[in-house]
This record gives structure tokens, sequence and C-alpha cells, in this order.
């Protein structure tokens, strides 16, 4: 394409500013809305790689199907977590308790509720936890023998008014089912509103709390090195079911490898990105059309232009290049404006989320994301105006110079 060519293009959009800037509004609305979920979406997957190589993959969870119900015949006692532990390829086990608990930090105060979580004090066992669940002590201590009645607390107690009006602090006492604990320390923040408003306390400071004994919600397990925790897993299902006494498919538990559940929460992730996805692709799709009927009007009111090219020497594919590049550039310069404005209203949604405790939720540009998307739109743009150009470039010069 020569030089007279690219000039006539760049005249024909400013001539028609307001037609020009509506038609690339149009594709620059998808574009950034696709840029903006997609980089939603590349965080999330991020986020979920990130705490699989936190949390490590050689480890299982065991839970009763009732988890968090207290239901005595489906919860698991102190002797099946010694059952689970002496099953050939787990390295070691912990049992938790996980049950909701009303917290104040005094009886005038409105209570809330959060998670209680039983901690064990055993360094391998606590690291077992606290890998698991990617905690670390912020403030204060952790827990430890002779802590029966103090607890450490997620981060969002640190914050005022995230939970009460006033931050919780190290030494402070506070109620939990309105009985007296001492706060010794504040875990990190798991960018997660309901993880950082757990309570943490050792396993016969739960049991006082909560009128129980003897019931875990959760069995942790670590894997011998070397040994397939999938695989595993499927192993601990058959030798806990009969342990218990239970028909293969009646089980009243579940028991999954880490990588199982992340790859299930990646399945959700990759479902609910799919369908946001597909909304934005329906506003592509009409800006597309946008811009053919912008490209068709254009070739309608230049008619005699195309006719007096021809006439002086034009050829069909110079014609034909003339609206494919008027097409192209209007995709490109919407990509452009689409990608910054998504590239904006992505960092803002993920300060808000950040803001609102939900650290997880954080935007990942990748420099693919960006080129894909510039790529895409300028690719819409060109095949949208397809039609048009080869319609243009198809009119007779005498024919063209004739119209009125």
């Amino acid at each position: 394409m020569n030089k007279d060519l690219w000039k006539y293009v760049y005249k024909s959009l400013l001539q028609r500013k307001t037609r020009t800037w509506l038609t690339t509004l149009s594709i620059l609305i998808g574009i950034m809305a696709i840029f903006a979920l997609v980089s939603f979406g590349d965080g999330l997957t991020k986020y979920m790689d990130d705490l699989s190589d936190e949390m490590g993959a050689d480890k299982i969870v065991i839970q009763p199907i009732t988890a968090g119900m207290a239901i005595p015949d489906s919860a698991i006692t102190a002797d099946e977590v010694d059952f689970i532990r002496g099953i050939k390829g787990i390295k070691e086990a912990e049992g938790m308790i996980i049950q909701s608990v009303k917290i104040q930090p005094d009886k005038n105060t409105k209570a809330r509720y959060a998670y209680l979580m039983s901690a064990s004090v055993e360094k391998e066992s606590r690291d077992l936890i606290e890998e698991l669940l990617t905690v670390d002590i912020l403030e204060g201590r952790n827990l430890r023998k002779g802590d029966k009645m103090k607890a450490v607390l997620g981060y969002n107690y640190l914050d005022p008014e995230r939970v009460f009006e006033k931050p919780l602090s190290v030494g402070q006492k506070i109620l939990l089912n309105d009985k007296q604990v001492e706060i010794v320390g504040f875990y990190n923040s798991l960018g997660n509103p309901n993880d950082d408003m757990n309570v943490y306390v050792t396993l016969e400071g739960v049991e006082e709390i909560l009128g129980i004994k003897d019931e875990f919600e959760w069995v942790v397990a670590r894997t011998e090195a070397g040994v397939d925790p999938t695989a595993l897993s499927e192993k601990v299902k058959d030798k806990f079911r009969r342990y218990r006494g239970l028909d293969k498919g009646k089980e009243n538990f579940f028991v999954q490898s880490f990588e199982e559940m992340i790859a299930s929460f990646s399945n959700v992730i990759d479902v609910l990105n799919n369908i946001l996805l597909i909304i934005a692709l329906i506003s592509v799709v009409i800006s597309a059309i946008n811009i053919m009927n912008t490209m068709y009007t254009s070739v309608l009111e230049r008619t005699k232009d195309i006719g007096i090219m021809k006439a002086i020497g034009a050829k069909n594919k110079d014609i034909t290049t003339i609206f494919l590049v008027e097409s192209g550039l209007l995709g490109l310069v919407g990509g452009i404006i689409g990608v910054l404005l998504g590239w904006g209203v992505s960092s803002m949604g993920g300060a808000i989320a950040a803001n609102a405790g939900f650290g997880m939720l954080q935007p990942y540009f990748s420099p693919w994301l960006v080129v894909g998307c510039l790529v895409f739109s300028t690719l819409i743009g060109g095949l949208s105006g397809l039609a048009p150009a080869i319609q243009a470039s198809r009119q007779k010069p005498v024919d063209s110079l004739r119209y009125e």
C-alpha cells in the first residue's frame, strides 16, 4: 500500500470523527471487558498456583460428609486419626475441630461469628496445619503447651471496623461462646475475609469452649516422600471405609489429595471465567456488526471516490486494502483504548477487593494478554470490513461515477 493510500485512509477517518469515535467505542467496550475478566481469571489462576507451591502437594484431607455439624456417628475420632497415621505411605496426620463460635471483645459488644479451629502445640503437627492454611505469625506468638484458654486470631481482627469497631490486640481478653480467652498472637492475611476471621485455640481449649470431645471435622495428613498423594488418597479411602465397616459407595466421609482440591477449585474458576468471557464476546460480536455497518455506509458515501480512483489506475486490491485498513485501524484503536481502560478498571477493582479483604482477587497482567487483545481487536475490525471492502472493489468505474 503506497503513501497516498495511507493518507487517504487517515483523512477519511478524521472527516467522520463522530462516526469513527462511536464505532471505536463499540469495540473498546468489548475489549475492555475481555481484558478485565481475563486478567482477574489469570490472577485467580496465579493465586491457586502460588497457593499450591506454598502448601505443597504432599497432603491429603479426610472429612466427614457432615463436617461442621458435629454429628457423632460421622465425626472422626482420635482412634481413627491414629488409624490413619498408621496407613503405609502416611508420614504424619493431625485431627482438627472446625466449628462456628460466637466471639465478642466484651459482653457489651455485639457478637460476631467465626470459625474456631483447633491448633496443635507440637511443632511437626503445627507446621503441617500452617502449611495447609498458609499462615504465619504476624504479631505476638504461636500457641504452646499450657495455653488452654489462649488464642491466635486471624488478620482481620487487627483491622479497625473490619470485624469490630476497635482492633483487638495481643494480651487482650475476649469471649468465645461466653468463655474468656486471652489473645497471644495474630496470623498474617490470607486474602479471604472468612479465613482472616478464623480463631485458633488448642484442642483442649476448643473442646472446653464447644463442650465436645473426640470429634474431629478434618484430618490433614502428609504423605511420605515419593508417594503419589492422589493414589494414596484412594488407598486411605478404601482402608478407612473398611475400618468403619461401611459398604463401598456408602462412605460417610470423603478423602481428597491437595492436588485434587486445587483441580476442583480451578475447574470452578475456569467455568466462571468462560461464562463471563462469553458475555464479553457477545459485546465484541455486536461491535463487529457495528463496524461492518459503518464500512458499508462508508462505501456508499464514497462511491464516486472509488470510481475516480479506479479511473486513474487504482486496482481492485487497492480499493480492498483501503477499506480493510480502515476497519482494521478502527479495531486496533478500539483495542488499544480498551486495553488501557481494562488495565485501569482491573487495577481499581483489585484495590477495592484488597481493601474489602479479598486479597486473592487481584488481576494479573501478562504480556500475552495485552498482545492477544490488540491482535484480536485488529482482526475483528479487519474481518468486519472484509465484505464491504470486497463490495467496494467490485464496483465498475462508470457506474461509480454516475452514482448520486
